[in-house]
């Protein structure tokens, strides 16, 4: 690393993190450890399994960085090479750890805790050797503080130093399969752990230990499964093999979140919501080559991760992990053509786009689900199911929970998957001409007098509440019947609203917003279903009329309006800088926001240069342009 580049990310990182000890040192000091008499060192000849002292509540990640040592390419992922504190030394060091798809790089200088000149947490072996030391304060300020890792399991570890997804088996009820599995890993380079073989006499446990220097020893599998109580398997993602012999995994991973009041719909016991939870398509049509002795049917292994974001730095404020699960359902080829919706059948665009609703999930039971919902950071499980389509639903335990999580796709074969219920349509309500004859005529006189009242007949302009008493007085003598051939906007949401309304309270769910919207012609996805819910709900998820009737009219204006800036009608909004100032003043948008959330990468090239040669500066599809202007 250049050595002024090093410097300066020494004084951001010391800005921008800070850490309170109650005793710390520089490794890098000239002062000589007491136990070695040399000078510390990052790495010595080469690297040692780390040592512990003294919090034994931190063992899984021991085990985890113990683990790291047995594979070089890995352990060079996680510790990069050419790091010390001789050669372009700066008092700095990095370290990279996978988290939810991407691998972060994490900067730390080199002061570490101690307490009586002892390092207070990991420390190696070798009394002058510092990276697992300083990989663990690494890891440390990942996660908010040395507290957030109180307490946790080894593949949890194994996962933020691969990038893999891990598995657990039971051995005292293991799987008729188990050994095929075990062979599968090994070939596979996945990273097993075995932990809890008290029940051996200690005497015979040495002997086995010192069969060879490096502790490796021999069992039988019946013996394996008798001494030991729980297998862990962590199976490498794709990107984290180097041998090309390696069966490699196949991945597809989604970033995802509940959000109360849209996406947050619970487990399959509250069907009224659950049908809201976020839902993702996976289509398998290649068999495994390699199929297990005793099946009848060729199927399909798949590998299934569903993780909660963020749950140790939550923690520490007092949040605890929320209680998660997931269902796989076996979509049936009438599906796949068309989606259901509570008010019936609709018909499915692409094949891909379609939000399943409340009907499917109350006719059809899950092909698979994780084993139960529990509060831990990861649930997994490895299933086996006949080519197809499959929907996965991963959920909360009850409904009204927020959190983001990750959910991750491991297939033997190549699989294809997507996040379903992402398109963005809609169908403005376009009056007829024989809406305005007749009793628009009582609206045109009502107008006509406040504005002759107020400007004596000169202007016809009218202020915001004397529009509201037209409005008023014209609802009041007006009937709303389902009967009617054609309405207006407002009807149509009265009618709307009536039907949702199951209860006669006078409120709707936000939940059932989705419903109501397609029902007036306007399909949206996650991402604007999330920002309509927190415009347009209270506190208690209560939609009101008046806040649906307000919603409903912004969704027809933003609608025409797109069709209107789309000239080219292929679905694609394209905006120069003045007609994005001109867009953002008529909607009342931040024109900054809306400048940064949807500049397109060409005019994003040349805005850093200060010249604007890109003919125009937004790109907008109508489910950014909605996120962004609703």
């Amino acid at each position: 690393m250049d050595s002024s580049l090093a410097h300066s990310l020494a004084r951001s990182v010391t800005r921008s993190h800070t850490y309170v000890f109650l005793h710390s040192f520089s490794v890098s000091s000239t002062q000589r450890m007491a136990t070695k008499g040399t000078r510390g060192q990052f790495i010595t000849l080469s690297f040692h399994s780390p040592d512990w002292k003294p919090r034994n509540c931190d063992c899984w990640l021991l085990a985890a960085i113990a683990s790291l040592t047995l594979n070089e390419k890995l352990l060079y992922r996680v510790v990069p090479k050419d790091q010390s504190f001789q050669k372009n030394y700066a008092g700095i060091f990095h370290f990279q750890f996978w988290q939810y798809g991407e691998w972060v790089d994490v900067v730390i200088d080199d002061r570490l805790p101690t307490k009586d000149g002892q390092l207070l947490f990991l420390h190696s072996e070798e009394g002058n050797e510092f990276w697992s030391a300083l990989l663990e304060k690494a890891y440390a300020k990942l996660n908010g503080s040395y507290e957030a890792l109180a307490g946790g399991s080894t593949v949890e570890g194994f996962e933020d130093f691969t990038g893999g997804i891990s598995e657990f088996y039971d051995l005292k009820n293991p799987p008729g399969n188990l050994y095929h599995i075990i062979r599968k890993a090994l070939r596979a380079g996945s990273l097993l752990g075995a932990p809890e073989w008290n029940y051996i006499d200690p005497r015979k446990k040495e002997e086995l230990d010192k069969r060879a220097e490096d502790g490796e020893f021999w069992m039988s599998f019946s013996d394996f499964l008798k001494q030991f109580s729980r297998l862990e398997i962590c199976n490498l993602s794709p990107d984290s093999l180097s041998s090309e012999e390696a069966h490699k995994w196949n991945l597809v991973l989604f970033n995802g979140r509940w959000t109360r009041g849209s996406t947050a719909g619970g487990c399959q016991n509250y069907p009224d919501t659950y049908w809201t939870n976020p839902q993702f398509k996976i289509h398998l049509d290649e068999v495994d080559e390699d199929q297990e002795e005793g099946t009848s049917d060729p199927c399909c292994t798949v590998l299934l991760g569903l993780m909660q974001k963020n749950s140790r730095r939550q923690k520490r404020i007092g949040q605890d992990m929320l209680s998660i699960g997931y269902a796989v359902y076996q979509i049936p080829k009438e599906v796949c053509e068309y989606g259901l919706d509570r008010g019936g059948l609709h018909w499915l665009e692409r094949h891909t786009d379609a939000h399943l609703g409340q009907d499917f999930f109350q006719s059809h039971q899950p092909s698979a689900r994780s084993s139960t919902y529990m509060n831990l950071r990861e649930v997994s499980s490895r299933v086996r199911l006949p080519p197809g389509q499959y929907l996965v639903v991963p959920s909360t335990f009850e409904p009204f929970k927020d959190g983001d999580f990750c959910l991750r796709v491991f297939s033997e074969k190549k699989a294809q998957a997507l996040e379903i219920g992402d398109a963005v349509a809609g169908n403005p309500h376009e009056p007829h001409p024989l809406d305005m004859d007749g009793e628009d005529e009582h609206f045109r006189s009502l107008f006509e007098e406040f504005a002759g009242k107020v400007h004596g007949g000169q202007d016809s302009e009218i202020s915001a509440n004397q529009l509201k008493r037209v409005l008023n007085g014209v609802f009041s003598t007006r009937e709303f019947s389902p009967a009617r051939k054609s309405v207006g906007i407002q009807e149509k949401c009265q009618e709307i609203y009536q039907e949702m309304d199951h209860n006669h309270v006078g409120t709707m769910n936000a939940h059932e917003m989705r419903t109501a919207l397609k029902k007036a012609g306007f399909t949206l996805n996650n991402q604007v279903q999330q920002t309509v819910a927190m415009r347009y709900a209270c506190s208690k998820l209560g939609v009101d009329l008046d806040s649906f009737v307000a919603c409903m009219i912004r969704l027809e204006t933003l609608f025409k309006l797109f069709r209107l800036l789309d000239k080219d009608q292929n679905g694609i909004v394209q905006l120069s800088l003045a007609e994005s100032k001109k867009a953002s003043q008529d909607n009342n948008v931040d024109y900054h926001f809306i400048f940064t959330e949807c500049l397109c990468p060409e005019a994003l090239a040349t805005v850093h240069c200060g010249v604007f040669s890109c003919p125009y500066i937004l790109v907008l599809k109508p489910e950014l342009w909605l996120a962004v202007i609703a």
